[in-house]
């Protein structure tokens, strides 16, 4: 190559963009060393404090100009540095501790209804990552679909009777089991709702299913919660068209006991509370064609359309009725026991122990919907029987408010009695056969221990209430644990002997004859009792927690109050 080749040009295919031109002399530096932006430009004198090592600031102070020296507390470097009111022995809450957050482990040898409590009081951001166990294809669960099934096990469970908090855990359970995990359910009366959202910047995915009706169905109960184990359970897979096969059958099961049974458990029931509160065979045979009859006439307007209100309403005459009859015609009964017989087989109990049981939890509207459904049917039965007390009054019959607590103690036959109204009660919420003889026995040995407390303890009826109550939500809790159940089988239908079903007649003989102080008395007693069933059991089911190891350090969070604040 030439002198002159060696002079033109070279070409920009050629030549870098980053290299000198012809003619301007190259840096001393080599090649290797890459300049910052943020570094010193030659010629500009800058005093360095440390050592040469240390990076500038670009918020340091210029040369030339004065600048009075910071305190000492306030010379701070870097933001990363740390502050000067920092102590280590001492580090404020805010503050990542030294050892880190503790990690929320969840054992799977408990129930999953404990589990899904646990992390349902959590806040999103600590709630340990579901792990997918359901099968489904490499693009994930449906989301859609995955929402729509929750919400149809969550209204079979709340349209049972399920408590509110028990809804939710099953419907968390439902879709962590297909790994959705930022999900947040929502339970109202008569309202489902549940929200999933896949990131921080991805809109959320909404869906809501509205409850219209509800029957106390617990064989049905049990079944969905058998589907929602087999959901959570890591060695059991179900498919989502396998969980809406059996979701269907589940909706077109029939009932386990036919009209005709239902109706004779409720004589049943009425007959085992006459004899509770003092009757005989005659009163026993009384209050139950009493109950039959009334029972009958609920199923008849049932199926002409009309609300429940007036269906309890017509359901509690006939009973009222046929005392009333008896004392006019000078029969040798205790009317009372009659009377009383037919209010147990009407008053809403177990809506009250839900409804009491979702105030308790925190789920205060809920609670108000149910606590005002109670005091529908309550004001229906109200309506029922003071209609024919007031009719009875004028006609001339002796009522005597006295005649039902007549008698002595008779403990073997009202144990036995009491054990016969909770096997009614079971028949009547349609439980399973494997679960009538638990229920039974819980319900003697609640009216046991509460015969113990009054009868044989004389101590106040509200508090001997209260206690039997509690011990029958411990045994049904632990029941439920023992079988991974939903514990209402266990303990509605053992409540039954303790339903304040004579101090709801008191309370409304007194209204009828003109003696509304004694009949206020006697209705706020039975208020008082019902509170005290509720209560109760629901303070039964917490103690179990007690004796059951949930596997979250933190056991299960519950809201923090002081004062009303």
């Amino acid at each position: 190559m030439t002198d002159a080749e060696d002079r033109k040009p070279q070409s920009d295919e050629a030549r870098s963009g980053f290299l000198p031109p012809i003619g301007v002399a190259a840096p001393s530096e080599p090649d290797s060393s890459t300049t910052s932006e943020f570094a010193v430009p030659e010629g500009l004198a800058v005093s360095r404090t440390g050592t040469e090592s240390e990076a500038t600031s670009e918020f340091a102070v210029p040369d030339g100009l004065d600048v009075a020296p910071p305190h000492p507390a306030e010379s701070e470097g870097s933001a990363f540095n740390r502050p000067s009111t920092y102590s280590a022995k001492r580090p404020p809450p805010a503050f990542t501790p030294p050892n880190g957050v503790p990690a929320v482990s969840l054992t799977r040898d408990v129930p999953w209804q404990d589990r899904m409590r646990t992390m349902l009081r959590m806040p999103v951001t600590e709630r340990p990552a579901p792990e997918p166990i359901q099968r489904h294809d490499d693009s994930g669960p449906a989301v859609p679909r995955v929402l729509d099934l929750t919400l149809r096990i969550g209204e079979l469970l709340l349209a049972g009777g399920e408590g509110a908090e028990d809804v939710e855990a099953a419907m968390f359970a439902v879709c962590r089991s297909y790994g959705l995990d930022r999900c947040e359910p929502n339970v109202t009366f008569t309202l489902l709702a549940i929200s999933y959202q896949p990131s921080l910047v991805d809109d959320p995915v909404t869906a809501s299913r509205t409850v219209r009706r509800r029957s106390p169905d617990y064989t049905r109960l049990a079944a969905v919660y058998q589907l929602v184990d087999d959901l959570s359970d890591p060695e059991t897979h179900v498919s989502l068209e396998e969980a809406y096969r059996r979701l269907a059958e589940i909706r077109r099961n029939r009932h386990p006991y036919s009209g005709w049974t239902l109706t004779a458990a409720s004589g049943l029931l009425a007959g085992s509370a006459s004899v509770l509160v003092g009757g005989g065979f005659l009163v026993f045979v009384a209050a139950a064609v009493g109950a039959m009859l009334g029972d009958r006439l609920a199923w008849l307007c049932a199926g002409r359309g009309l609300p429940e209100f007036y269906q309890f309403t017509v359901a509690a005459t006939p009973p009222a009725a046929i005392g009333v009859a008896l004392t006019v015609a000078h029969v040798d009964v205790k009317a009372s026991a009659v009377i009383t017989g037919g209010l147990f087989a009407l008053l809403p109990g177990r809506a009250l122990v839900a409804g009491v049981q979702d105030g308790l939890t925190g789920f205060y509207i809920t609670a108000s919907a149910r606590l005002l459904e109670v005091l529908y049917f309550f004001v229906g039965i109200v309506a029922g029987v003071l209609t024919v007390l007031y009719f009875g009054v004028q006609l001339g019959a002796n009522l005597n408010p006295d005649a039902a607590l007549g008698g002595d103690p008779r403990p073997v036959l009202q144990i036995v009695a009491s054990m016969a109204l909770s096997l009614a009660f079971a028949v009547l919420l349609q439980q399973e056969r494997s679960t009538v003889l638990m229920a039974t026995l819980n319900g003697g040995i609640a009216w046991v221990v509460y015969g113990a407390l009054h009868v044989t303890g004389d101590i106040s009826p509200v508090a001997a209430t209260a206690v039997a109550a509690g011990v029958v939500g411990l045994f049904g809790q632990l029941l439920a644990r023992y079988r991974f159940a939903s514990a209402l089988p266990y303990t509605t239908a053992a409540i039954g002997p303790l339903l304040p079903g004579s101090a709801t007649y008191f309370g409304l003989l007194g209204i009828a004859q003109n003696e509304v102080t004694d009949g206020l008395a006697s209705l706020t007693k039975a208020v008082a009792l019902a509170m005290a069933i509720a209560i109760g059991v629901n303070l039964g089911s917490e103690i179990s927690r007690i004796f059951l190891r949930i596997g979250s350090p933190e056991k299960r969070r519950a809201a923090k109050r002081t004062r009303g604040f």
